[in-house]
């Protein structure tokens, strides 16, 4: 049987991502109890990480570990690959030993040529161009603090990056109305947004964007790789900062989001990043929920059918 992966959001059927998020609230509320609950003893997660990390390579060690399995993680620097092993070499050896690959790096078609040659589950753990693991805690957290999202309205605001472009999948699969603020040029990616017609709006107004919505997210103005750019960013970007007066237009309930690191002062204030509306600490803390619920899924997809009689 050919692996399940999880490269995009849109790898999951709304019903699969609606019963995983409840699953995940669940191994939340298991947690936050104290129960114990180890279902993969002796599974190996291997963790290819060519982008730094704090979040995620904490939520999925934490969360292998609750498990009762083990973590292995693997940097350029201290792997063949960082000697110029191909991709496929790789990940055919990592396959035969780890029962999970995660992959945190540059260019989105690397993990897809992981997927082509694995024998395991690969999970996108961070591309340029997707982070589906960070809408899974969001979804999550959007749940638990106003139920289900579908038919709200969410503001994105700022670089059409690849938060954005994974929004855009959540808009499909789970009903909401996107509205995207950005500037020209820092739209997001043209095949995520013809998938999503009807579902996503390009703005050039922030407050347009924020008014009356449900959620309002942002992200940094400059990604990993793109820090020479800061200066320039900085000063295009400028006006799309969320800051309490725009954080007033949205409705009466609205929450704020970030995937953080946050830079405050420039894409948030930090009025608001440590305002009421703010989620952001449980958005964090659900990565860890939320990834035992894709890991535990993509694990039972790989278990072999019960003996018969």
């Amino acid at each position: 049987m050919a692996p399940r992966h999880f490269l995009t959001l849109l790898d999951l059927s709304s019903e699969e991502l609606a019963a995983l998020l409840r699953r995940a609230s669940a191994l939340k509320r298991q947690h936050q109890a104290g129960e114990r609950h180890q279902p993969f003893p002796g599974k190996i997660l291997a963790m290819v990480f060519e982008k730094a990390s704090t979040r995620t390579r904490v939520s999925f060690e934490a969360g292998m570990a609750h498990f009762g399995g083990h973590s292995i993680f693997l940097a350029p620097d201290n792997t063949q690959i960082g000697r110029g092993e191909p991709v496929e070499d790789t990940v055919r050896v990592l396959s035969r030993m780890a029962d999970l690959i995660m992959v945190r790096t540059f260019a989105h078609a690397t993990v897809e040529r992981f997927a082509s040659y694995s024998r395991v589950p690969i999970i996108n753990g961070l591309t340029d161009l997707h982070h589906p693991c960070q809408l899974l805690a969001d979804l999550q957290t959007y749940q638990e603090h106003r139920g289900e999202i579908a038919g709200r309205s969410v503001a994105w605001i700022g670089d059409g990056n690849n938060m954005c472009n994974s929004y855009i999948h959540a808009a499909q699969r789970c009903g909401f109305r996107l509205r995207v603020a950005c500037p020209e040029g820092a739209e997001p990616d043209p095949d995520c947004l013809a998938q999503a017609a009807g579902r996503v709006e390009i703005l050039r107004d922030p407050g347009a964007a924020v008014r009356g919505a449900d959620l309002v997210v942002t992200d940094v103005w400059a990604s990993m790789g793109q820090e020479h750019e800061a200066e320039e960013r900085r000063r295009r970007f400028s006006p799309y900062q969320v800051d309490a007066a725009l954080m007033a237009t949205a409705a009466p309930d609205a929450i704020f989001m970030h995937c953080l690191p946050a830079h405050r002062g420039e894409e948030v204030t930090a009025e608001v990043l440590e305002s009421a509306a703010s989620v952001v600490w449980d958005e964090a803390e659900n990565r860890l929920h939320a990834q035992k619920a894709l890991m535990e899924f993509l694990l039972l997809q790989q278990a072999p059918p019960p003996p018969r009689g």
